[in-house]
C-alpha cells in the first residue's frame, strides 16, 4: 500500500480533486508563512550573515530531485578550470550529526551526508557541512584561507546567509505548466514568482530537439513567461552518462558483452529512482530486478536483491562501505552539461572573469 508521502507526491504530477481540495488551506498556510519569514529578512529584523568570500547559492523551489548536485558539481569543476579556488557548503543532509564537519579524504557519508562527500570526491574542493550556512562557510574558511568563492549546493531558501548569486536550478518537465502550488497542495518550496528574482535560472532535463535541416533547435521555455517580462538569464542543463565502473575496482569498465543470461538488478536511493533504471535501459543495459529506497537512505549489501550484477548510482556509492560490496556491484557516473558558459556567467557577475586568477592573487 502507498505511503502517504507517495500520495501526496503523485497528486503534484497527477492532481487529485479531492487532495486538493484538502490540502489548499495548508498551502496557503505554508505560503503565509514564507512570506512571512522572507519579510522578516528583508527588513532586518533577521539576521543574515555575509561571508568574507563571495558566496554563488545554487538551490531549486522544488522539493528535491531536480537535478542539482550535478550542476554543483559542474559549475564548481569550470570555476576551478578557471583557476579559481572554489569550496563548497551545504547542509549535509541524512547524515548522523548537525555539528558543522570540513570534509577530508577519511569522511563518510554518515559524517557528511552523501551529497556533499559525492561533490568533494568529484571535484576535490574544500567541502563543509552544517545546518547553519554561515557556520560552515566560517569553518570552511577557517581550513582553507585562500578561497576566492563558496558555492553553496542548496540554500535558495535559507537567508540567513547572503549571498552574491543566485541560481536557480528548474526542471524542463514542470516548464509548461503553470498550475504549480506551494507544500503540501504542490511540490514547490517558493512561488514559481521567486524565479523573476534570481540571477540565473538552470533549466535541468533540457532536451535538444532535431529543426527541420537537421540541427539542433532549443527554446526558451521561460520567454515572456516571467511577471516582469524580463526572465533572468537561461541556461540549459543535460545529464550524460559515463562509462560503468566496478565499485570495488574503479578502473575496471562495464563491459555490454559481459552478461548475457545471468540476473540483473538496479537499486537506487534517489529522489526519482526511475530515472536511473530508464538511464540503464536507454543504455541497452537489461534490468531484470529494480529497488527503490527513499533519497538520501543508507545502503548496504542486504538491499541488493540476488544477481550477477547489481547496479547503483554514484551517489549510492558513497554511502556503500567496501567491506560490504561484493564484486558484482557496479556504478554509473553522470555529469551535467550546461549551455552556454554558466562558470563564465558567475566568474563575470563576481568581477572574477580573469583567467590568470590562480590561488587568490589576479
Amino acid at each position: 500500500m502507498p505511503k502517504l508521502h507517495q500520495i501526496i507526491e503523485r497528486h503534484w504530477q497527477h492532481p487529485n480533486p479531492l487532495l486538493a481540495v484538502l490540502l489548499w488551506p495548508l498551502s496557503r498556510l505554508f505560503q503565509t508563512a514564507y512570506l512571512l519569514r522572507r519579510r522578516l529578512y528583508r527588513t532586518g529584523r533577521l539576521n543574515s550573515e555575509k561571508l568574507p568570500v563571495p558566496v554563488v547559492v545554487v538551490g531549486n523551489i522544488h522539493a528535491g530531485g531536480v537535478g542539482k548536485t550535478p550542476v554543483v558539481a559542474a559549475l564548481v569543476s569550470c570555476l576551478q578550470r578557471r583557476g579559481l579556488n572554489v569550496g563548497i557548503i551545504s547542509r549535509g543532509y541524512g547524515r548522523e550529526t548537525s555539528a558543522v564537519y570540513v570534509l577530508d579524504s577519511r569522511s563518510t557519508a554518515e559524517q557528511a551526508g552523501d551529497e556533499p562527500l559525492l561533490l568533494h570526491r568529484q571535484t576535490a574542493a574544500p567541502v563543509a557541512v552544517g545546518s547553519r550556512r554561515a557556520e560552515a562557510g566560517r569553518a570552511l574558511l577557517a581550513a582553507y584561507p585562500n578561497l576566492d568563492v563558496i558555492v553553496a549546493d542548496d540554500g535558495l531558501q535559507h537567508y540567513a546567509l547572503q549571498r552574491d548569486v543566485e541560481i536557480a536550478v528548474f526542471p524542463f518537465a514542470d516548464c509548461a505548466r503553470r498550475n504549480l502550488d506551494l507544500l503540501p497542495n504542490g511540490g514547490l518550496r517558493e512561488p514559481l514568482a521567486r524565479l523573476d528574482s534570481v540571477d540565473a535560472v538552470v533549466v535541468s532535463g533540457f532536451p535538444a530537439r532535431p529543426s527541420e535541416n537537421g540541427s539542433e533547435r532549443e527554446e526558451n521555455p521561460f520567454s515572456g513567461k516571467s511577471a516582469n517580462g524580463n526572465p533572468p538569464p537561461l541556461f540549459r542543463s543535460r545529464i550524460e552518462t559515463a562509462p560503468i565502473y566496478r565499485f570495488n575496482n574503479p578502473q575496471e569498465i562495464w563491459d555490454a558483452g559481459r552478461l548475457k543470461t545471468g540476473k540483473t538488478a538496479a537499486v537506487a536511493g534517489i529522489a526519482k529512482p526511475e530515472r536511473f533504471f530508464d538511464t540503464l535501459r536507454g543504455m541497452g543495459i537489461r534490468v531484470d530486478a529494480t529497488v527503490s529506497l527513499p533519497d538520501h537512505a543508507a545502503v548496504s549489501a542486504a538491499d541488493f536483491p540476488a544477481a550477477d550484477a547489481v547496479f547503483i548510482t554514484e551517489k549510492d556509492a558513497v554511502k556503500l562501505k567496501p567491506s560490504a560490496a561484493t564484486g558484482n556491484v557496479w556504478v554509473l557516473p553522470v555529469c551535467a552539461i550546461i549551455e552556454p558558459d554558466l562558470a563564465g556567467f558567475v566568474a563575470g557577475r563576481l568581477k572574477m572573469d580573469n583567467p590568470t586568477r590562480i590561488g587568490g592573487t589576479v
